[in-house]
């Protein structure tokens, strides 16, 4: 116990060296008187022995006092160390986090940018409909104007579906689309009273698409323009031909009727 606390307090020990080395110097000086020279010299070895021995003693609990200490201070140090990598984890997380948002973001973005290009891609291609009982190809957009030029007719707006048809006939001058809207863009010059308009955008179909389901109609209506401009035997005739060419339509029952009125 007292060789433990010397060792943490080397003042202490010091003062236990002094005493030492004056003992053994004040000895010899004594040993005349009490001890003969054998015996001094016993005492003068067996002091130093345990001089040795508690020095001895002393210094390795100093030793492991420091290596206590050193050992202590290594934890210190490894715990910052831990907690300096916990910081950088903790962080690395939150840029590992940030990256992942940013990556999702791109995706989206990604994907949005291939659904747009898809749907330019779609404008772009024809697709297969079938109109008026004919089927042909037509791109998106054509398909969307002529439904938007049919639109104003049905709602009686005929100067609108007039322009509308018009307009389509020169932005899509191969359409399969052409036989209807020659078809209804006549009857919308009909009902805007442009008889002489009429007479010459369903001639176009009948003349250039005869087979269509649509021609009966359209010679219907051509007769009926010329009974308007007053050419009554022109519009005999168009009756008859339509009688003729066309006999199991409506419009050749209607015909009939028309031509009995016209005599």
């Amino acid at each position: 116990m007292m060789m433990a606390g010397t060792a943490r307090n080397p003042g202490r020990r010091s003062g236990w060296a002094a005493l030492a080395l004056l003992a053994a110097a004040w000895w010899p000086l004594q040993a005349h008187a009490l001890f003969n020279d054998d015996e001094a010299r016993k005492a003068i070895i067996d002091l130093r022995q345990r001089f040795e021995a508690y020095k001895a003693t002393s210094d390795l609990a100093l030793k492991e006092l420091r290596e206590s200490s050193a050992h202590q201070r290594g934890l210190i140090e490894l715990a910052s160390q831990i907690e300096q990598l916990r910081a950088e984890v903790a962080q690395l997380r939150g840029q590992n986090e940030e990256l992942a948002r940013h990556v999702s973001e791109l995706q989206r973005q990604q994907k949005d940018a291939q659904q747009g290009v898809e749907e330019r891609l779609r404008e772009m291609e024809p697709a297969l409909v079938t109109f008026d009982g004919q089927s042909f190809k037509a791109l998106p957009a054509e398909k969307r104007d002529y439904e938007s030029a049919l639109e104003a007719m049905r709602a009686a707006d005929f100067p609108q579906a007039e322009t509308a048809f018009q307009n389509f006939l020169r932005q899509y001058p191969d359409s399969g689309f052409r036989p209807s809207v020659l078809y209804w863009l006549g009857n919308a010059q009909y009902a805007n009273r442009k008889y002489r308009e009429t007479v010459g955008t369903h001639r176009q179909l009948i003349n250039n698409h005869p087979s269509h389901p649509r021609v009966p109609e359209a010679m219907l209506a051509v007769a009926n323009s010329l009974v308007e401009l007053k050419e009554v035997k022109a519009a005999r005739q168009t009756l008859s031909d339509l009688i003729k060419a066309h006999p199991a339509s409506e419009a050749a029952a209607v015909a009939k009727e028309r031509l009995a009125k016209l005599r």
